[in-house]
C-alpha cells in the first residue's frame, strides 16, 4: 500500500508502527454550529480509510476529537443565553446524527477538550520547563525558533514566514511566529493553571489528546488542507519538543470543497449544511468519493443530482440481485469469488485503494462489477455466479460506506412474488397488475 505523505510530499509505502494495527487521528469539529458539506469531506474520506484497513484484517484504533471550548462557542452561548456546555452538547449530537446520515461509523474514540484539561495543562507546563514555551502575564507562547524543522510540513522556511508574517499588536511575543498555548481570560469557561486562570490555545489540544489515547507516535494524522498550516505544523513542533517525534508517521490532507470557484466556508456564507441536503446522503457520499481525496471538488446541484440518481440505480440493482437469490432460497454469503471477471473487478478495486486510496478509480471498479451484477440479475440462472457477484459487490460497498440495505423476504412477501409470477405466466394481466402494485407499495420492486 502506498500513501501520499504530506510531510515528505511523496508517495510512500505504508508500514504501520505495529504489525496488523493502524492508529488514526483526524481533527474533529469545533462544535458551535451544524457542519456543512465541505466539513463532511474529511469525515467521509477517513471513514473509508478506516473501513479499507479493517477489510484487509487490520485492527484500527481511530480517534477524532470535539473542540468544545472556543471563542465561537462562547459567543454562541452568550447570544442564546445558555451555557457553553449546552451549545457544545447540542452540536455534538447534531454532528453524530449527520455522521449516521452520511453512512459513517461512529464507534470510535471521541475525546473532548474539556475532558482533557489536566493533561493539557501538564503538557504545557512540560514545554515551559524545557524552555520550548514561555509565560508572559499569564499567557503562554511556544518558541518556534527552537524547532529547526519548523515549516517542513507546509514546505515553508522560517525566514520566509518571518518576512511575510502579519504581525498583530502583541508585544508579549518574542517572535511573531510564536503561537499561544494558554491564554489568560476572565470570559467564558476557564480553568485554574500554574500560569493563570484561562483556557488552552487550539494548537495544543490535539497533541495532548493523541498522547493520552495512543501514548506514542501514531500511524496516520488526517484533516483538511486548511489545517496543514499553521495548525498541523504547530502540532508537530510541540510533539518534537516534548517527545522528539513528529506526532504521526504519515500526514494526510484532503482538498477543498469549492462552490462558485471559492472555498466553501461558514465565514464566507457560501455553504450547504449536511442536514439540509435534498438528495440521498449515499448519493452525496458517491459524489465526494468520485474525486481523489487530494483534489478539489467543485460543488453544483446538477453534479450532485447526477450521483443521487446513480446511487438509486445502483441500490435497485443490488436489491434485485439479492431478492432473486432470496426467492430461490439460494443466498450464500460464503460463496468464493472465483469467476475471472469478478476477480478482475475486485483486484482493480484493491489496486485503486492501495494506491493512496484512489476512490475515484475504486468507483470505476465498482461500476465494472455493477455491469456483472446486472447481467446475473437479468439471467437469474447461475446461482453460484449470482452469489459471487453479490458478495463482491457487498464488499466494495462496505469499504466505500455505500451499503445497500438487504432485508430477507418474509414468507408472506415470497408468496406475493410467487403469485405475481404465476399470474404473469398464466397471462392473468389484471391479477398480475394488482400483485405488482402491492409489491411496489411495499418497496419490493
Amino acid at each position: 500500500m502506498r500513501i501520499y505523505n504530506s510531510y515528505t510530499n511523496a508517495l510512500e509505502t505504508f508500514i504501520p508502527h505495529h504489525q496488523n494495527q493502524v492508529s488514526i487521528y483526524v481533527c474533529g469539529p469545533t462544535v458551535y454550529n451544524y457542519i456543512h458539506i465541505g466539513n463532511a469531506r474529511p469525515v467521509i474520506f477517513f471513514d473509508v480509510v478506516r473501513r479499507y484497513f479493517e477489510s484487509k484484517g487490520y485492527t484500527v484504533r481511530f480517534a477524532s476529537n470535539f473542540t468544545d471550548v472556543d471563542d465561537k462557542i462562547i459567543a454562541k452561548a452568550k447570544e442564546e443565553g445558555v451555557s457553553e456546555t449546552a451549545v457544545s452538547n447540542r452540536y455534538i449530537e447534531a454532528f453524530l446524527a449527520d455522521l449516521e446520515r452520511l453512512g459513517c461509523k461512529t464507534d470510535y474514540w471521541k475525546p473532548r477538550v474539556t475532558e482533557c484539561m489536566p493533561s493539557i495543562i501538564a503538557f504545557i507546563a512540560d514545554l515551559v520547563e524545557k524552555e520550548f514555551a514561555y509565560v508572559v502575564d499569564g499567557d503562554v507562547f511556544f518558541r518556534v525558533s527552537r524547532i529547526e524543522s519548523y515549516g517542513k510540513l507546509s514546505n515553508r522556511k522560517i525566514d520566509e514566514l518571518l518576512s511575510g508574517a502579519r504581525i498583530d499588536v502583541n508585544e508579549k511575543k518574542e517572535s511573531p511566529l510564536d503561537f499561544v498555548l494558554w491564554k489568560r481570560t476572565g470570559e467564558g469557561v476557564r480553568w485554574e493553571s500554574p500560569f493563570s486562570v484561562g483556557r488552552p490555545g487550539w494548537h495544543t489540544e490535539c497533541v495532548t489528546m493523541i498522547d493520552n489515547l495512543f501514548g506514542e507516535e501514531i500511524d496516520i494524522h488526517g484533516g483538511g488542507m486548511d489545517l496543514l498550516f499553521p495548525h498541523h505544523e504547530n502540532e508537530i513542533a510541540q510533539s518534537i519538543a516534548c517527545h522528539q517525534h513528529r506526532l504521526a508517521r504519515y500526514w494526510m490532507h484532503n482538498g477543498w470543497m469549492n462552490i462558485d470557484g471559492e472555498k466553501m466556508s461558514k465565514s464566507l456564507g457560501n455553504f450547504v449544511l449536511v442536514k439540509d441536503l435534498k438528495v440521498d446522503p449515499k448519493g452525496f457520499r458517491m459524489f465526494l468519493l468520485a474525486t481523489h481525496y487530494r483534489g478539489p471538488i467543485n460543488y453544483s446541484e446538477e453534479g450532485l443530482e447526477g450521483y443521487h440518481k446513480e446511487w438509486q440505480r445502483l441500490e435497485k440493482s443490488v436489491s434485485a440481485l439479492h431478492r432473486a437469490l432470496d426467492l430461490q432460497s439460494a443466498l450464500d454469503p460464503t460463496a468464493l469469488p472465483v469467476l475471472p471477471e469478478i476477480q478482475t473487478a475486485l483486484a482493480d478495486f484493491d489496486e485503486a485503494m492501495e494506491n493512496d486510496f484512489n476512490t475515484a478509480n475504486a468507483l470505476t471498479a465498482l461500476n465494472q462489477l455493477w455491469k456483472i451484477v446486472n447481467q446475473f440479475a437479468r439471467q437469474k440462472s447461475d446461482l453460484s455466479g449470482m452469489n459471487q457477484a453479490l458478495n463482491a459487490m457487498n464488499r466494495m460497498l462496505s469499504v466505500l460506506g455505500l451499503e445497500v440495505r438487504q432485508t430477507p423476504l418474509t414468507l408472506d412477501e415470497k408468496d406475493l412474488f410467487s403469485r405475481w409470477e404465476a399470474a404473469r405466466k398464466n397471462k392473468d394481466f389484471a391479477a398480475a397488475d394488482s400483485l405488482r402494485q402491492q409489491l411496489t407499495e411495499r418497496n419490493l420492486l
